[in-house]
């Protein structure tokens, strides 16, 4: 089953439409995604490890979001790519067996180095990626990588500057065996359609608020579009004004 999932979850990035995930963080909002129709899950680690009384950014202990990932994972039909940061500092055979045991078809893979708070060395985070895809492969099951470059994160270069060095990234990542290439934060029409065309591979973009849509993306040529925690924050919203509501004797 796992490995039919981790095709059809390819396939998905080289449809006539792109990829949209809204981004679910439990049990119950994956259920709520695949009944609206939506043909995969992706999850959002920050939604997950908050839920879970963390801090995002790998402060979250792995045993406690991989099962998160698993509850996901049963909950749904359909296949789910996990947001596993960059990795939790796990070795990548076992980073690979981890996400076949909690049922994930694909991956999320970031270059930043949390130790630092910095960029990774972008040659280390390639054969750190290729590791991972051999190890899954072992395993019977081609995983789907979206690799996350985070150039645009740290720093204070330039727009240009970074947009050369997150190609630049996503060529590494791209010939190591990732399947999709995410330059978070990336934004702006040209600044986007260039790195789309100079990658030639399923770029991945997030819907932010005030910034492009689901169709202007897809204009660009974007082929996955994700939502980050911004479903997450906006829930989480909803909650406190109802909470103040109640409060004040509504």
């Amino acid at each position: 089953m796992l490995p039919i999932r981790a095709e059809t979850l390819r396939s998905l990035h080289h449809g006539n439409t792109p990829l949209v995930l809204p981004n679910a963080w439990d049990a119950a909002t994956a259920r709520a995604v695949a009944k609206a129709g939506f043909r995969a899950v992706a999850t959002t680690s920050g939604g997950m490890a908050s839920s879970l009384g963390f801090a995002d950014h790998q402060q979250a202990p792995a045993d406690e979001m991989f099962a998160a990932i698993r509850r996901i994972s049963v909950a749904v039909e359909v296949p789910v790519t996990a947001d596993v940061e960059a990795g939790y500092g796990l070795p990548p055979d076992e980073l690979a067996e981890r996400l076949l045991d909690a049922g994930a078809a694909g991956c999320n893979l970031e270059d930043t180095d949390h130790a630092s708070s910095a960029l990774g060395d972008a040659d280390a985070c390639a054969r750190y990626l290729a590791d991972l895809k051999a190890a899954a492969e072992r395993a019977g099951v081609n995983l789907v990588v979206n690799a996350r470059t985070d150039v645009f994160l740290h720093g204070d270069a330039s727009p240009e500057v970074r947009a050369e060095e997150a190609v630049r990234r996503g060529r590494l990542y791209r010939d190591a065996g990732a399947d999709c290439i995410y330059p978070i934060f990336a934004r702006g029409r040209e600044l986007l359609r260039g790195i789309v065309d100079a990658l030639g591979c399923p770029v991945n973009a997030m819907v932010t608020p005030g910034g492009l849509g689901v169709a202007e993306l897809t204009s660009l040529g974007v082929r996955r579009i994700s939502f980050g925690t911004t479903l997450f924050a906006d829930s989480l919203r909803t909650f406190e004004s109802a909470l103040e509501r109640i409060r004040g004797g509504a």
